[in-house]
Formats: structure tokens, C-alpha cells, sequence
């Protein structure tokens, strides 16, 4: 990743950075659903981060088998990650193998810290420890001025890369892994859980939360089609209820990436400067999605400089 982007990717990247965490985690508000057997979430508030919730605003949770546990998402700092163990050791004593870093956006990756003394093996895209030289510190440094670095955790780099696909034993359960290319970010991560047929497309999939663009616009348009092949009717997205209906919540993604698209376009045919396309392009989805005002910007800011170069 060229160093030149880094903050401004960082600034655009899934995570208002003026708004990071601050002590003062509210984890008794949390809870848990089992959305199948064996497979439990926390969901997200459609929110930015803010003191009372320490950066906790992805959904994040685990899956129990026979053999141990995989971690779907670490959480969004040292403090809600921590949470996310005790609530895992309050259900089960099977040792933690596996946790999940499904991409380098600070609210699914700062909580793996709070995993390493069980020592598993950290599981993320072959594009991921790019991503966190590039970030990494830069994230940490900010979380670390707000929290205080005894908060803020660490960098956590995978153990295991994901190139194309992998698959992971649970003993009485598979996960079926696969690596996508530039989307919403450039290195997201997806799983198929084949003991319940869920799918967890990660932030490859908003729900109610206005998406982030942090990868390439066009190349989300085709991660959409490789997960709607996968067969899977029911999905855990990266924000939003914590089971949803895959083919109708992926249509209402497509459909705001559309508009994003054609009218960035537009803007880009019709000579309409950037700072002018920020304000206009996609306005009919406002009403549509939370914290629409806040990430509609930068996502036209992106797209813009994808489409201008097609």
C-alpha cells in the first residue's frame, strides 16, 4: 500500500478518527443473540464510536464446536474484546483456537489483543499485514492518545493468511474461508459456517449502517456476486441485525452502491468537481441508511477517484 494514502485512507476507512473511544466501556448494556445453534453475536449500534461504547460498534461473536472456538470478529479495542472473552468463558470452557481478522478497519480488529494469552491462531486475508503496516500504528496512536496505551491494545497480525480459500475444523463443524479482492476494503474476509449455513460476509455486508468505501467500488459489485453464489440464505453482517435475510439485504447494498456508482459517474462525465459531487451524488439513499451524513462523503470521495481514471 503506497504510504502517500495511508492517512487519507486511514480518515476514510470505516472509522471517524476524531470520534475514537474513550474510557468508560458500558458492556452491561451488551448482550448476546444465538442466532443458530452454537453460534452467538453481539449487535453493533449504528453509531460512531464514543466514550460509553469503546469503539464497540461492529457485530462481533463466536462459534462453539466440539473441539473449541473461532472467534467471528475480535471487537474494537482491548476493552471490547475483553468483553467478547468473558462472554465466551461465561458459555463455554472449550479453548479459543481461531480468531477472525476480516479486515484492517480498527472496530473489528483492536480487540485481539484481548486473545493472545489463549495463544490461537489469528486467521485473516494474505492483503492483511500490508494493510497494518500501512494503519496500523497510525490507528494505535490515536486510540492510545484518547485511551491511554494501556487501553488502546496492540497491532495483532494474522497468523494464518488467506490467499484464495481455507477451510477450519471445528471438530463437528466447518468454516469455509474466502479471500476477496479490492472491495470495501482491499483485504476483506468472508466465512460459510457449514454446521448452521450462515454466512458471514464481514463488512461486505451493511445492514441499516450506511456502507464504508475503503477498496474499489467496482470490485465490490463482483464480491457481491461470489457471495450470493455461495448458496447461502441467511447471513451475520458486519453491521446491522445480527441474521439477516441474505438476497434482499444484499439487493438494498447493490442498490446504494448503484447510485453511488452512476452518479459518480455522472459527475465525472459532466465535469462536476469533487468538492461539488460530495454534496449531490447519491442523496436519494439519505433517507435509507444511519449515519448517512457522516460516511456518504467519503464514499463519494472514493468513488470519485476510482471513476475518474475508467
Amino acid at each position: 500500500m503506497n504510504a502517500s494514502v495511508t492517512r487519507r485512507a486511514a480518515l476514510f476507512g470505516g472509522l471517524c478518527l476524531c470520534c475514537l473511544p474513550r474510557p468508560g466501556f458500558a458492556a452491561d448494556a451488551l448482550s448476546m443473540d444465538e442466532v443458530a445453534p452454537g453460534v452467538f453475536i453481539r449487535r453493533g449500534p449504528d453509531a460512531e464510536a464514543t466514550p460509553e461504547n469503546a469503539d464497540g460498534i461492529a457485530n462481533i461473536g463466536f462459534i462453539v464446536g466440539r473441539d473449541g472456538v473461532l472467534v467471528t470478529e475480535s471487537g474494537g479495542s482491548l476493552a471490547d474484546g475483553q468483553w467478547l472473552r468473558r462472554e465466551i468463558t461465561h458459555r463455554t470452557d472449550k479453548p479459543i483456537r481461531y480468531v477472525m481478522l476480516t479486515h484492517v478497519h480498527p472496530d473489528h480488529v483492536f480487540g485481539a489483543a484481548a486473545f493472545r494469552g489463549d495463544n490461537p491462531t489469528f486467521v485473516g486475508h494474505a492483503g492483511l499485514r500490508g494493510a497494518l503496516d500501512a494503519r496500523g500504528a497510525f490507528y494505535r496512536q490515536r486510540l492510545a492518545e484518547i485511551l491511554g496505551a494501556d487501553k488502546a491494545g496492540e497491532v495483532v497480525y494474522p497468523t494464518m493468511e488467506v490467499k484464495d480459500g481455507a477451510e477450519i475444523d471445528l471438530g463437528d463443524r466447518t468454516l469455509r474461508l474466502t479471500a476477496h479482492g479490492s472491495a470495501h476494503t482491499t483485504c476483506d474476509l468472508s466465512m460459510l459456517d457449514t454446521g448452521s449455513g450462515l454466512l458471514f460476509p464481514a463488512d461486505l455486508l451493511f445492514v441499516g449502517r450506511i456502507p464504508s468505501l475503503d477498496g474499489s467500488l467496482l470490485g465490490w459489485f463482483k464480491e457481491i456476486e461470489r457471495l450470493k453464489a455461495v448458496g447461502a440464505t441467511d447471513a451475520v453482517p458486519g453491521h446491522g441485525p445480527t441474521r439477516v435475510a441474505l438476497a434482499p439485504t444484499m439487493a438494498d447494498l447493490a442498490r446504494y452502491l448503484s447510485a453511488l456508482r452512476d452518479e459518480t459517474r455522472k459527475a465525472v462525465a459532466g465535469g462536476v468537481p469533487i468538492d461539488t459531487a460530495v454534496r449531490t451524488v447519491a442523496q436519494g439513499e439519505k433517507d435509507n441508511w444511519a449515519l448517512f451524513d457522516t460516511y456518504n462523503g467519503r464514499n463519494v470521495t472514493q468513488a470519485y477517484q476510482e471513476l475518474e481514471w475508467e
